[in-house]
């Protein structure tokens, strides 16, 4: 306990570190405050947007596309990751295309997207999903091939089908490292937030951010960036709850 504690405080720390510098950067006059506010400036600034209801519209957006992305990855990915996993045909069939579209970075995909899905929500859906899809894929193969081969064995040897090893040995075995992967894929969504709402806007923290750039108001900008890095948080924060209250045994 006492030791979480001490680790409590090397985390507050470093976000004072973080703080102090910013501070003294933007006081020292080195920086010109259109570019770089004073972080004063900025809470102020997060106050009043946060006192209106359409910045909250702008966190809703977000929330919605970050969370639609993030599932739709989830429900074709984890599936195909088992079966890239568990199947050598599986795995010569899904992963060659897999390691070879997820270096295509999601912004190249844009143009092909509006032409597609056209310019409403689901075209911001499939960024974000475009952006975690296929490193899901890959993520959920690796870690179904690392399951003991043992346990495998044993099943196979009691008379278990293929289907129920799966249902029996896999997939139980791989929750808590799949927890934590999914946990790393929301970060990766909230990152693909503001490529997605590139696309033909007029709501999000995205659009937000670029609308505010147009005009300088480099405040705006920070806040919406603090706002994003926030909810990252907070939904990273809920993943590692549940994982530690789900699975306590494969905590460290």
């Amino acid at each position: 306990m006492k030791q979480k504690k001490y680790l409590g405080y090397w985390a507050i720390s470093s976000f004072l570190l973080l703080f102090g510098g910013w501070l003294a950067l933007s006081e020292s006059g080195v920086m010109n405050p259109t570019f770089l506010p004073s972080p004063f400036v900025v809470f102020k600034t997060m106050v009043k947007l946060l006192g209106t209801e359409q910045y909250w519209t702008h966190i809703g957006m977000s929330c919605f596309r970050v969370v639609a992305g993030f599932l739709l990855a989830v429900v074709i990915g984890v599936p195909l990751g088992l079966l890239a996993g568990y199947s050598r045909r599986g795995a010569a069939f899904i992963e060659p295309p897999m390691e070879f579209i997820r270096y295509m970075p999601a912004v190249a995909f844009i143009p092909l997207v509006m032409i597609w899905a056209g310019i409403g929500e689901w075209a911001k859906v499939i960024i974000i999903f475009i952006g975690c899809f296929f490193q899901l894929v890959l993520m959920v193969a690796d870690i179904t091939r690392r399951v003991n081969k043992d346990w495998i064995d044993a099943a196979r040897t009691m008379g278990a089908t293929r289907w129920g090893v799966l249902e029996t040995i896999i997939i139980p075995a791989i929750r808590p490292e799949l927890m934590n992967g999914l946990r790393l894929l929301l970060g990766w969504a909230w990152t693909y937030l503001v490529v997605a709402e590139l696309v033909a806007v007029n709501s999000g923290l995205g659009y937000a951010i670029m609308k505010a750039q147009r005009f300088l108001n480099t405040d705006q900008i920070f806040v919406g960036m603090i706002v994003i890095g926030a909810l990252g948080l907070i939904s990273d924060r809920v993943f590692a709850y549940c994982n530690k209250r789900f699975f306590p045994w494969a905590q460290s």
